[in-house]
């Protein structure tokens, strides 16, 4: 087939700022249905070209759209994330639709920021917009985004702001005849810019860049979900949503949680019936940028990665169903597709969470000796009864430090399922270990966990994480959470703990699908810090974006496990056999 590649359409919007487009269509007078990506990261970069396979996708008879965003690549205008993504979403897919070559339908494209776009551009309602495919995409830019459990999302935030800085300063700068300013130059170059001087505190200094790109510090300064957030929530505004939307996420992606809740809050909110009865939802062994199924320490299969699903496949079977009218299902299709870890399978589910999940309590216990891996700590489904408390000390000046899990600001191999070996020979982690299982054990949907916990400080941070333990001793991380404590009942109204009281807190640990064989045992780690995936706690209950090392205090942490404070971990079993 013959492409024609038309590049660099300069498509106004209403205040007359006008966007960089590429168009890619078969050579036809026919006028065909769209597929419109709008993306922050340069058009011209060839990566995106690869998943879905753009050129695949014109070859199935749709044309791709391919747009910079405003402030970005060969776009004009100033790029101030998310602000005016709707605006110029709808304005991009009514000046599609009027054009001759699109038969008036568009459907969207793309992953993380590329998700956002779509969702974005759906709330608006435009008359073209027929159906949606966000890739790891997040549902509320506090919780999902900046901010988890109240805990700021240091390396991935940081990370993305650094990238994002580099380009907009060096755009500015090209298009101005001048060169990148000095320090800045060297800063990229330094060895310490990857991850982006997490160190450095107080956190409002980590930045070179305040006084060019001030959105960083904005996030930093907005610690509580106030007015600022609820402005840049999807969740507020699901029943805007009126399209079909194929979600599809990792269970190692930093935005796990929000493709899920998207999932279920369009299906549940959505005014459009059709669109309610049509989310879909697929969830792979993947991270934020590794969708191989492949990892430094654990391979998936052959079949685990986006290629071997035929994630192009799937997007031109959809598509062509909402925007040609072709169904190609032999048979109505299951809702939601989840690759089960452990048994290394692709599932069909009618639901999430799955109609035959039993919520289990795993029960924490110990005689006061949990920490490390080779304490006394036990995980099982037996009540506590009158057992010692388990404490550690929380020192910010020595946090645990993060490996694997879903991470977003380092290189990919240091992300996704690794050892947790070495940080679970620290004091300072808590470790809750089941007996070898007799059977294997499914568990499959959301992870909560429910601590009784006191500290010598008026705020502090705990955390916890959910291990498989091989019988050759190795622990592979699953998921994991954290609460800053002084949100425990809301997220807009902090509340400070009187030192030495008992409080209850809910630790959400995002979700998971995984199979622990029979002789593997069940882990839970507890601590207070994961650095630097997400900034320490100064222990202080101040304003910790402004505070020094010099500020920093050690709390006493407390896990208590009793009859009157029954702490256990909430897990999803799924009763089925498994060989």
């Amino acid at each position: 087939m013959e492409i024609k590649i038309e590049k660099n359409i300069m498509i106004p919007m209403k205040d007359n700022v006008k966007l960089a487009t590429d168009v890619y269509s078969p050579k036809s007078e026919k006028a065909l249905p769209v597929l419109l990506r709008r993306l922050p990261y340069n058009k011209e970069r060839p990566t995106y070209f690869d998943r879905p396979n753009i050129l695949r996708l014109v070859q199935a008879g749709f044309i791709v759209v391919v747009q910079d965003v405003r402030g970005t690549g060969s776009s004009e205008g100033e790029f101030l994330p998310f602000d005016l993504e709707a605006d110029d979403g709808e304005e991009t897919i009514n000046w599609i639709a009027s054009q001759s070559w699109c038969d008036g339908n568009v459907g969207m494209i793309g992953s993380s920021y590329h998700g956002m776009t779509q969702i974005l551009a759906s709330m608006r309602m435009p008359v073209a917009l027929k159906a949606i495919a966000p890739h790891l995409t997040p549902s509320d830019f506090y919780e999902d985004l900046t901010y988890r459990g109240g805990a700021f999302e240091l390396g991935g935030t940081l990370s993305w702001s650094t990238r994002m800085f580099f380009t907009v300063i060096l755009k500015r700068a090209l298009e101005q005849g001048k060169e990148m300013p000095k320090e800045f130059s060297e800063s990229l170059q330094s060895k310490n810019t990857y991850p982006f001087h997490v160190e450095k505190l107080p956190l409002m200094e980590t930045s070179d860049f305040n006084d060019y790109w001030p959105i960083y510090k904005e996030w930093l300064t907005h610690p509580d979900k106030d007015d600022y957030w609820q402005n840049v929530s999807f969740r507020e505004h699901y029943h805007n949503i009126t399209v079909p939307a194929l979600h599809s996420g990792g269970w190692f992606d930093i935005f796990l949680r929000g493709t899920i809740t998207n999932f279920q809050g369009i299906k549940q909110r959505s005014t459009n019936e059709i669109a309610k009865k049509n989310q879909r939802l697929i969830i792979g062994p993947w991270t934020h940028t590794n969708n191989t199924g492949t990892f430094a320490e654990h391979e998936y299969g052959m079949n685990a990665g986006l290629d071997g699903l035929d994630y192009t496949g799937i997007l031109i079977e959809w598509f062509n169903k909402w925007l040609k009218g072709i169904d190609q299902q032999i048979k109505e299709e299951k809702p939601v597709k989840l690759f089960v870890m452990g048994i290394n399978e692709w599932r069909d589910e009618e639901d999430w969470p799955l109609p035959d999940t039993v919520y289990s309590p795993y029960y924490l216990h110990s005689n006061g000796n949990a920490n490390r891996a080779c304490g006394d700590g036990l995980l099982s489904i037996m009540s506590p009864k009158n057992e010692p408390t388990d404490v550690f000390l929380y020192n910010p000046k020595r946090p645990v430090p993060t490996i694997g899990g879903n991470l977003h600001f380092a290189n990919e191999h240091l992300s996704g399922p690794l050892d947790q070996s070495a940080v679970e020979d620290r004091d300072d982690v808590l470790c809750y270990t089941s007996e070898p299982l007799l059977r294997a054990t499914e568990v499959t949907g959301p992870i909560e966990l429910i601590l009784y916990i006191s500290s010598s400080a008026k705020d502090t941070d705990f955390t916890g994480k959910l291990v498989d333990v091989h019988p050759d001793g190795r622990a592979e991380i699953l998921t994991e959470g954290i609460l800053r404590v002084r949100y425990r009942q809301s997220f807009d109204s902090p509340e400070l703990m009187v030192p030495g009281n008992v409080y209850k807190i809910k630790i959400g640990m995002a979700a998971t699908s995984n199979v622990f064989k029979e002789g593997h045992r069940i882990r839970l780690e507890v601590s207070s810090s994961n650095f630097p995936k997400y900034d320490r706690n100064s222990n202080t209950g101040g304003e910790i974006y402004n505070e020094s090392e010099g500020s920093f205090i050690t709390a006493v942490n407390s896990v208590h496990h009793n009859e009157s404070y029954p702490s256990h971990l909430l897990l999803p079993i799924i009763d089925r056999d498994h060989k």
